[in-house]
């Protein structure tokens, strides 16, 4: 019952760059080109934002299963304060960088002349995208996942809205372009934030935070930052391989790179349920620890893992034989269906490891243990896959195809190496 809430919830995060593409692959294939490059970046916010979201997630789970809710809210504000110190020096850099970062990723002068405005956008307000993220760790780990849901629903719902209005100039609405899709997803995520807001002011969650809760407390910032780190460590291990493949799958054409995009986005579209269930397993984990119920943590983590290996199963069959008509879906480009479906296929192939390396290790965060999935992480995505990808692109020739085979082949590595460490049970022992 508390992954379903969360599940629903990673569903509506990803719907913002389905929406998004769909309408965007409306204008060109460098539109599209723009989104996916610049997301593989706006992936490192994710990263931190996911660091920062598990350390809220541990500590305000393991202080309710303690029955201590003061103290649940004093780690929650702390948390706010360290993103929204975080925000402002990723927001600065982005306002600046943009054009480099486009640069960087492999893209074309024309592609960076019409889309840089998009990045700048993105990149400008991550505040949105981290404090969406970290508040919904926060109400993860009181076990309210509901509001979670609700502030996503939100802001899709205005993003879904606002999309085409921007984009496309309908009625009073500026044509904005490709800088639309920012604009519309700007505000959307930005009123979901402001909602999760009001809810911990006003008292409806579990706990209810006051200006006393903001007061800097500098034991507990070290430790948010000590269990951040490890948890945005995992994830930018994890983005900075994504961005690695995705400048391997740029030399090969926008038309490789907007097939890549889009598969990866359709990808992400049922992995991210698949973190809520993850997500569901790091909450019991913290709650249980606090209680003093390990064993019930363990059983409820094999239990998550097995239910969304089945799940991702019977996805991977589907995306297996209809690759090219889900492809199709989000664009007419014959070169770009061809290049998304073939990475979709291969891709797809590797979704039942992928399901127990995710919840093992999310569970794992959730015990307070950031550092050893991190490790894990450099092992799979540092030392495997991005040698390997280089290896079988170029070396071997096998173009952009071995860069999606070296993705199912790691995320492989990476449940084994999970499933081995989660055995030995040191997690148990973890104390915050």
């Amino acid at each position: 019952m508390l992954s379903i809430p969360m599940i629903l919830e990673m569903v509506m995060e990803a719907l913002f760059v389905i929406v998004d593409l769909y309408f965007v692959s409306k204008i060109s294939v460098d539109a599209v080109a723009t989104v996916g490059l610049t997301e593989s970046v706006i992936m490192m916010v994710f990263a931190i934002a996911f660091g920062i979201s598990a350390a809220a997630t541990a500590m305000v789970a393991r202080r309710i299963g303690e029955g201590n809710k003061e103290a649940a809210a004093i780690a929650a504000a702390q948390t706010i304060l360290v993103g929204f110190s975080v925000a402002a020096v990723l927001g600065i850099f982005g306002l600046v960088y943009a054009e480099d970062v486009l640069r960087m990723m492999g893209a074309e002068e024309q592609l960076i002349a019409t889309g840089s405005g998009y990045t700048k956008i993105m990149l400008g307000t991550n505040f949105v995208i981290l404090l969406l993220f970290l508040l919904n760790g926060i109400f993860r780990g009181i076990g309210d996942a509901a509001i979670a849901m609700r502030s996503l629903w939100i802001a899709n719902g205005l993003n879904i809205i606002l999309d085409p209005l921007f984009i496309f100039g309908i009625g009073p609405f500026p044509e904005l372009g490709v800088q639309g899709a920012a604009v519309a997803t700007s505000i959307g995520r930005g009123t979901g934030v402001l909602y999760q807001l009001w809810i911990l002011y006003k008292g409806s969650a579990i706990i209810q935070l006051r200006l006393k809760h903001f007061r800097l407390n500098i034991p507990i910032i070290k430790q948010i930052l000590n269990l951040s780190a490890g948890g945005a460590g995992q994830h930018i291990i994890g983005t900075a391989s994504w961005i690695f493949l995705m400048r391997f799958v740029a030399v090969f054409g926008s038309a490789e790179v907007a097939g890549y995009t889009t598969a990866i986005r359709v990808v992400f579209f049922t992995i991210l349920p698949s973190w809520g269930m993850a997500m569901a397993a790091a909450t019991l984990v913290g709650q249980n620890l606090g209680a003093k119920q390990p064993e019930r943590a363990e059983t409820s983590v094999w239990r998550t893992a097995y239910m969304n290996m089945t799940f991702l199963f019977f996805v991977s069959i589907v995306f297996f034989l209809f690759a090219q008509p889900i492809i199709g879906l989000f664009t007419n480009e014959a070169e770009v269906i061809r290049a998304g479906s073939m990475s979709l296929k291969i891709l797809c192939i590797g979704y039942v490891f992928y399901a127990y390396g995710m919840v093992i290790s999310q569970a794992i965060n959730g015990a307070g243990d950031t550092k050893t999935p991190t490790i894990l992480n450099l092992i799979a995505f540092w030392v495997v896959e991005i040698p390997l990808a280089a290896f079988m692109a170029f070396s071997l020739g096998w173009g952009p195809e071995g860069v999606y085979w070296t993705v199912a082949i790691s995320e492989t590595v990476f449940a084994i190496l999970c499933i081995v460490v989660f055995r030995r049970g040191k997690w148990k022992e973890v104390r915050l």
